[in-house]
């Protein structure tokens, strides 16, 4: 067995798996209930309302030096063993994860099918049109050789997200040192302070777009894709409204 850890993000006690390589990791609450926190050592805990769950990625991007696999999950959302069940019990377990990146680079939820609109016109539906387009520029200026999949990913239907998946923590590492320095770099040109708190997780928002191109440059990557499910919800209503995703764009919870 490896060195395997699965962080869990919750900003609320939550119900998590058993599995010793699951890890829970607190954001954005005062009140402690979980040994690891995103305020804690090198952290950028203060941006949570802006940067949701990525503030416990940079804690782990920063602060994990010993993983060999590393994982971003939710505490309501997570990898299942099948596609039939999203009892907590029935988590993707350390065995499986490793013998699945034995053969793959990274897991990786299945991909959001939207037959309507395109990932640019899904952003601008839900979003500020204007900040998905500064962080173009971003590319274009600091990236360059991301600008084409920049342009594929917003204009195609097909999109991964929640900003879950599971792969080397090498790969994390340059991952993260890409995207944070894109949106650090958006933060200093954004101006949020009318916008919703919604839209305050402006941050949030874009990287799971960003991981698409990402995955989209780094082709060269063999990808994993399995079922993620809400525990919180029944599996009925995930599966039908998977589906309906398909037609439509909703705000995400």
């Amino acid at each position: 067995m490896k060195n395997t850890n699965i962080y869990v993000v919750a900003h609320k006690e939550a119900k998590f798996p058993k599995q010793k390589c699951y890890k829970p990791i607190q954001v954005g609450t005062k009140e402690s209930f979980t040994e690891i926190r995103d305020n804690t050592k090198e952290n950028i805990a203060s941006k949570n309302p802006n940067f949701c769950e990525l503030t416990a990625a940079y804690w782990i991007w920063k602060n994990d030096q010993t993983s060999e696999i590393v994982g971003l999950t939710h505490y309501r959302r997570y990898f299942f063993k099948n596609a039939f069940t999203n009892k907590i019990k029935n988590v993707l377990d350390q065995e499986k994860i490793e013998k699945e990146l034995e053969t793959n680079d990274i897991i990786v939820p299945k991909k959001t099918r939207c037959l309507k609109y395109t990932v640019k016109q899904a952003y601008a539906t839900t979003h500020h049109i204007k900040d998905f387009e500064e962080c173009r520029k971003i590319i274009e200026e600091k990236y360059p050789s991301y600008l084409e999949a920049f342009d594929y990913v917003a204009n195609h239907k097909n999109i991964y997200l929640c900003n879950i998946f599971i792969t080397k923590k090498k790969q994390f590492d340059e991952y993260y040192k890409w995207l944070f320095d894109i949106l650090f770099t958006l933060e200093e040109r954004t101006d949020i302070s009318n916008y919703s708190d919604y839209d305050k997780r402006i941050y949030g928002f874009l990287s799971e777009r960003l991981f698409n191109v990402w995955l989209k440059k780094n082709s060269h990557l063999t990808i994993k894709e399995i079922d993620v499910y809400n525990t919180d919800e029944s599996l009925f209503k995930q599966i039908i409204l998977n589906l309906a995703l398909k037609l439509f764009v909703r705000k995400q919870a």
